[in-house]
């Protein structure tokens, strides 16, 4: 038998799906000894939560939020909050599952295990799809700001520049990878913190030569909910992108040393802390700078909502110390996700899912190929604004938020069936569990759709929708052939 630690495997296509077995079996679906994968198990209890916050903590929140808060105004608030809500849910019960299944493959392969092969290859191949392009929207986003200090720049050379620091990162080990991580993650998690602070001292006290705002500005320019009601479910097509990233928690727990406890708090501790940063900040940022002088720069990224909260009242070093915050969030976010979608690459590979070079490993236990294959969205990023593609940021964002929105609707589904198995088979599972659990991923799968249904008033939803379903055409049809090749070597 193989040992404890190792993480189980899931089944290839060709075979068909058996009954689920117990959590972190040291034995595959049906039995057979689960092979080395040779992935190492190095990344400890506090990177595995770092890793979450690093992924989710980007430019969705830093430079997306302009484009939401000209949508919304003031009720963008109300966008973030419910935003919040649906992530956490989501968030801790992907924690359930991943604990129960501490696999390679993460939610990939539990979908595979619960609603069958078809699940786990379209899940792990749309992940990986919306991973790429969030890497090249992250560096995109992190050339904008480094354009920000010097305008001069080549926005392919600012691109280059940031891809090579991220993957020479990857590359060395898993370990290091953790360590740059937990220390990319501290540091803009500390300075989100300490902007919280200095922005609630402006709201409430000021300074000498700058009044208090209070939350006047929530209220002037049209009210609270200047275009209406409606306006907020139209943010959430900009605001959801801002929590995506925090299933790399889960797909970390295949190279972490406790998975069962690094995910059952990790996933906990990402619900309320993105909750309160989240919310926190967007609220205060709206409270000092007019809503409609925020959202006067949507279309124009140079500069974050954050940033201009500082260089608007005249305080030009804390806006330069600002800017190199968002630029560590960027670069930690695409370092984050880009290991996400390497290991999942990698499973797929591993599981004949996927050409079988991509589940080489190097000597350290890197994929090396499936992180080359993944750095593909620094290269579309690259070549759109090297043509200086209007609206690149847009665009993008667009197309990661409908594949990743697909994803989630595939692990609640898979959290259904999976909860449906443990309630009729408690013997085989021990660790916590969700009350209510298969009700909350209901009303979370009801309100996934709901902002995917953005898509009829937004038109990079549209397009992104567009995108989006026919890459998971495709997906299928690619799936379907591959059983049928398989069939005709049996």
């Amino acid at each position: 038998m193989a040992a404890p630690e190792r993480p189980a495997q899931a089944p290839t296509s060709s075979q068909a799906p058996a009954s689920p077995p117990p959590p972190a079996s040291p034995v595959g679906a049906h039995g057979e000894p689960v092979k080395d994968t040779g992935l190492v198990r190095s990344l400890t209890h506090r990177q595995t939560t770092m890793i979450g916050l690093g992924s989710a903590l980007g430019t969705g929140l830093f430079l997306g939020s302009g484009s939401a808060i000209s949508a919304a105004g003031p009720a963008v608030i109300i966008s973030y909050a419910i935003g919040a809500v649906l992530v956490a849910v989501i968030a801790v019960l992907l924690g359930e599952m991943s604990a129960a299944h501490p696999v390679q493959g993460s939610f990939g392969a539990i979908a595979h295990r619960y609603l069958g092969p078809w699940a786990g290859f379209v899940t792990r191949w749309t992940y990986w799809f919306s991973a790429v392009v969030v890497i090249g929207t992250e560096v995109v986003a992190s050339a904008l700001y480094i354009r920000w200090w010097w305008p001069g720049v080549p926005m392919s050379a600012a691109i280059l520049a940031i891809a090579t620091l991220v993957l020479a990162v990857n590359i060395i080990n898993v370990k290091a990878f953790g360590t740059t991580e937990f220390w990319l993650s501290a540091i803009k998690v500390t300075a989100l913190g300490a902007f919280i602070l200095c922005a609630a001292f402006l709201v409430f006290f000021g300074l000498p030569d700058h009044e208090a705002t209070g939350f006047a500005h929530l209220t002037d320019d049209g009210g609270f909910v200047p275009h209406g009601p409606k306006s907020v479910w139209i943010a959430m097509s900009v605001v959801m992108f801002a929590y995506a990233g925090f299933e790399v928690v889960a797909i970390a727990s295949a190279e972490a040393t406790d998975p069962q406890r690094s995910i059952r708090t990790a996933m906990r501790q990402l619900a309320w802390r993105l909750s309160v940063f989240y919310v926190l900040a967007i609220t205060l940022v709206v409270a000092l700078i007019p809503w409609q002088s925020l959202a006067a720069g949507d279309g124009s990224v140079e500069a974050s909502p954050f940033v201009r909260v500082f260089s608007d009242i005249g305080v030009p070093a804390a806006a330069t110390l600002t800017n190199l915050v968002v630029l560590v969030a960027a670069v930690s976010a695409a370092n984050a996700h880009l290991y996400g979608a390497s290991r999942l690459l990698h499973s797929l590979g591993d599981d004949g899912l996927a050409p079988a070079p991509l589940a080489r490993l190097t000597s350290r236990g890197v994929p090396a190929n499936a992180l080359a294959a993944s750095t593909l969205g620094i290269a579309a990023a690259a070549l759109l604004a090297f043509y200086d593609v209007a609206g690149i940021f847009g665009i993008l964002m667009s197309i990661a938020l409908f594949a990743v929105l697909l994803v989630w609707l595939l692990i609640l589904a898979s959290y259904v069936a999976f909860r449906r198995h443990r309630d009729a088979h408690p013997e085989e599972f021990t660790g916590f569990s969700i009350p209510g659990g298969s009700r909350l991923a209901l009303v979370a799968g009801a309100g996934v759709l709901a902002v995917a249904a953005t898509a009829i008033e937004v038109p990079d939803m549209r397009q992104a929708a567009g995108v989006g379903l026919t890459f998971t055409v495709v997906l299928l049809g690619c799936y379907a052939l591959t059983v049928f090749r398989r069939s005709r070597r049996t």
